[in-house]
């Protein structure tokens, strides 16, 4: 049986390959051909080329996405124009957008359901309007009467998140980038199914993308046999799309509209140790139980339509018997979610507000650090003007390419005053930022262009709750682990340098 689901895994890897292949070289014959279609062809692009930068120039978009497009047409008019204009302009893509666009909208008033704390979040929290009033622009309320618990690293999540699951009563809606078969997915999947015989809902999202080797093509058929609603996420066509690139990298469970728990990890072994993958990984995950769990709960209700179609009357899932069931306050909690469609960079602007309103100190974790100059300003200007910033990075990496252009940056940042760590004893995969023993997010958003700008994420705001401080703990429990990298060893050989510059240009494509 496992060598057949082997050999069939490894079948649809093959076929994936031989057509992307064969697309490229039908895209090489024709701009190697000498014919006079072919160089009418060439003398059009090289006009329609000089447009599209015009094009590229004027939009709305990240320079260094911008930097990387008008490299590509300008050294390559025609591969560059015409893999432009097949990755940008495609009906697919525009219907995609517009898809997102409707339940967004259709959805927005939901999330005002529990009840917004707004007006007392404003009283209580008046240095950090901005950053509240941000987010509810952006569709995210405020709550009170909500706990928060910080779980990490994963060994600590684990259990907790199997008694959570063995609590539900009514539906446990389950969305993660990577689902990996193994220790931790069957003890999950033994409590799905015993669930799912006693009436309730259980539904499941996972990307395409991140269980490409993990997970059979037939997966979720597989799940929907035992009873389990299953969805993939943007399935993956060898064809070039800018969709393709947008993946859900976001990792929520929720359970009854009352627990939501989302964070770094996946639902894979390595998260949670039970064999070594880059050395002892680090992860971190919010747990928060009460109003707020609503917000997540409707972020996973809104990608199972976008990925099935099929629109849920929503708010019989709202958890109405439970409203009244109050829940002491554990500070003002926000979670926000971010769509790399609506040209509203949430993820990076919760960052951003975090690291200029730092009065005392900012303290970050990262998998990745590949920003632009946007984020490299702040975090140097607030170093300069007496925050301690710092950051924690991985010293055992899992990609070698990304790391050396994570290392990139850190000379720059520490001449600005910035301090960089690296967790010697394995892999950061941890997403965090705390401040000032007031503010802290969690969730899935890398420091890197594809998180930022390209990806589905979410993550967890926090004012003065009781994980500011776990986070702030263990934050400084980590540093023991790590080493500070001096200025003296980010100084790297010219051909070094050299080569992390190219990847710096490139990094938007990474």
């Amino acid at each position: 049986m496992k060598r057949s689901w082997f050999r069939a895994l490894l079948l649809r890897r093959v076929q994936v390959l031989f057509l992307l292949i064969l697309q490229l070289c039908f895209l090489f014959f024709i701009f190697q051909n000498e014919s006079f279609i072919a160089q009418v062809l060439r003398s059009v692009v090289h006009i329609i080329s000089g447009f599209l930068v015009l094009y590229i120039i004027s939009k709305k978009d990240k320079g260094a996405n911008k930097v990387i497009w008008i490299f590509l047409i300008l050294l390559f008019p025609l591969f560059g124009s015409l893999l432009y204009i097949l990755y940008n302009f495609q009906a697919s893509t525009r219907k995609f957008e517009q898809k997102i666009f409707q339940i967004g909208q259709k959805n927005r008033t939901l999330y005002g359901l529990p009840g917004s704390a707004e007006k007392s979040a404003y009283y209580e929290a008046p240095a950090h309007i901005p950053q509240i009033r941000y987010l509810r622009y952006a569709g995210f309320p405020v709550y009170d009467d909500t706990q928060t618990e910080y779980l990490s690293p994963g060994e600590k999540f684990f259990p907790i998140f199997l008694e959570e699951l063995k609590k539900a009563q009514k539906y446990v809606f389950i969305e993660y980038f990577i689902i990996k078969e193994g220790l931790m997915w069957q003890s999950i999947l033994d409590i799905l199914k015993e669930k799912v015989s006693q009436g309730v809902e259980v539904r499941v999202i996972y990307d395409d993308i991140g269980c490409f080797l993990a997970l059979p093509k037939d997966y979720a058929m597989q799940l929907k046999n035992i009873g389990i609603k299953c969805e993939v996420f943007n399935p993956f066509r060898p064809v070039l799309t800018a969709i393709q690139n947008n993946r859900d990298h976001r990792k929520i469970t929720v359970i009854d509209g009352k627990v939501a728990f989302t964070g770094g990890l996946n639902l894979s072994d390595e998260y949670i140790n039970t064999y070594e993958k880059h050395g002892y990984w680090k992860d971190a995950v919010i747990q928060i139980k009460g109003k707020a769990a609503w917000s997540l709960t409707l972020m996973f209700l809104e990608m199972w339509e976008l990925c099935c179609g099929i629109p849920d009357d929503i708010e019989c899932f709202f958890p109405k018997n439970e409203v009244d069931e109050r829940i002491e306050s554990d500070g003002f909690v926000q979670p926000y979610s971010d769509s790399p469609v609506d040209n509203e960079n949430v993820g990076e602007h919760v960052y951003l507000q975090i690291i200029n309103n730092a009065k005392d100190y900012v303290y970050i974790c990262t998998p990745y650090l590949i920003v632009d100059d946007s984020m490299v300003s702040a975090l140097c200007v607030a170093a300069k003007s007496g925050v301690d910033v710092r950051i924690i990075t991985p010293h055992i990496y899992d990609k070698a390419l990304i790391h050396l252009t994570t290392r990139s940056f850190y000379r720059e940042l520490i001449y600005g005053g910035v301090k960089i760590y690296e967790y010697s004893k394995g892999f950061m995969h941890s997403k965090i930022f705390v401040s000032d023993d007031q503010i802290a997010t969690v969730g899935t958003t890398n420091l890197d262009f594809r998180s930022l700008y390209l990806h589905f994420e979410c993550g967890v705001w926090m004012y003065n709750s009781k994980a500011v401080l776990q986070i702030k703990k263990d934050y400084f429990d980590t540093l023991n682990e790590c080493t500070q990298i001096t200025l003296e060893e980010c100084i790297e050989r010219l051909p070094i340098r050299v080569f992390q510059e190219i990847l710096r240009i490139f990094a938007p494509l990474m």
